[in-house]
């Protein structure tokens, strides 16, 4: 006779489901947000002209900073510095063998652990039962907060320290007031050093955590002062809304998630959204822009996918397409480590 397995015990009528247990403050990444509708939106008329010149590949090295180093990578994993912090995340692209010893790795103060997808959500485990709940860190002159949060993330992508060095030269070359446009904005330290130089700042996210964060951050980089809007909404609808009221940015960045989900089952997919999000982003730059720049972390495509879309979308505006990726330079043996895509054009 076949052992019989046990079976749940039956639901009593009168169940009710309990409430979760309350978190802590778990913002999700860029990654798992989700800023758009459900459906693909409707592409605009297609530009007409000649395409932007492309230059590409451009590898572009995270520029030294004295509050974060990727100090050794491999088998999987990433050791780096966040202030006085070490950590240890997960990194799927490392794939050599790591130049550090493992008593190195061993003494980090903190050690996530989780699924190797970047949404994937893990806990961290701390070397010292007194670890704090946030960290001061400063990048290009900007203070802001380090956080632990649920998916292995801190609050601030090294990697485009790139992009905004270029922003902010390209803010104190300009002879005129600037409009800047962050998409998808996260905890606002691009829109913070954009502030910092003088650029009037729409920063736009669909969590009101991030936002939250952002907030504080500004408050601890004393920069309430300056003209910075922070608004919780759905990034595509917000750009609707702005074509509409005529309103037009010399500047835009956007840093989209792969895929997720909004708060009302809306789902973002990268490759059938960001079309008609560039789209609609052309159409509200000013009759003098700058630049546009675009990031994204999605695994599986190929950055030439967004060289080629942001020529399409640009057709007729002239100037160029830069296309390439972002890497971190490795302290201990110098290899260098691919973190995410990047588009950027300008008019010149």
């Amino acid at each position: 006779m076949k052992p019989r397995s046990a079976k749940p015990p039956a639901r009593r009528k009168d169940d009710k489901p309990r409430a979760p247990k309350p978190q802590g403050f778990r913002p999700q990444p860029k990654f798992a947000r989700v800023e758009s509708p459900v459906s693909a939106t409707p592409r605009r008329a297609p530009a007409q002209g000649p395409l932007p010149d492309g230059i590409a590949p451009v590898i572009l090295t995270a520029p030294d900073n004295g509050d974060y180093a990727l100090l050794d990578s491999g088998d999987g994993r990433k050791l780096e510095r966040y202030g006085k912090l070490v950590i240890v995340r997960p990194e799927a692209q490392a794939l050599w063998r790591p130049a550090l010893s493992p008593e190195r790795w061993a003494a980090a103060d903190a050690v996530f652990s989780g699924g190797a997808e970047e949404d994937g959500a893990g806990r961290w485990r701390f070397a010292s039962e007194t670890m704090p709940e946030t960290w001061p860190l400063e990048f290009l002159g900007v203070p802001c907060l380090g956080r632990f949060t649920s998916y292995r993330h801190v609050g601030v992508f090294a990697e485009q320290a790139a992009h905004w060095e270029a922003i902010a030269g390209a803010i104190r070359a300009s002879n005129r007031p600037l409009r800047l446009l962050n998409l998808f904005g996260y905890t606002g330290v691009a829109s913070l050093i954009a502030a910092k130089e003088g650029a009037q700042v729409t920063h736009v996210d669909a969590s009101r955590k991030a936002i939250g964060w952002a907030r504080e951050n500004q408050a601890i980089a004393g920069l309430d002062d300056r003209p910075i809007r922070w608004i919780c909404d759905d990034a595509m609808k917000f750009v609707e809304r702005e074509a509409r009221r005529a309103s037009r940015y010399d500047i835009i960045l956007l840093d989209p998630p792969a895929y997720g989900r909004g708060p009302a089952g809306e789902v973002w997919q990268l490759f059938e959204h960001l079309p008609a999000m560039l789209d609609a982003c052309r159409a509200i730059l000013s009759d003098r822009p700058v630049m546009l720049i675009l990031t994204a972390y999605a695994i599986r495509a190929s950055f030439f996918a967004m060289h080629e879309l942001v020529r399409d979308v640009f057709a007729g505006a002239g100037g160029s397409v830069t296309s390439g990726e972002l890497v971190l330079r490795e302290q201990a043996s110098g290899r260098q480590l691919s973190t995410s895509m990047y588009s950027r054009w300008t008019p010149q």
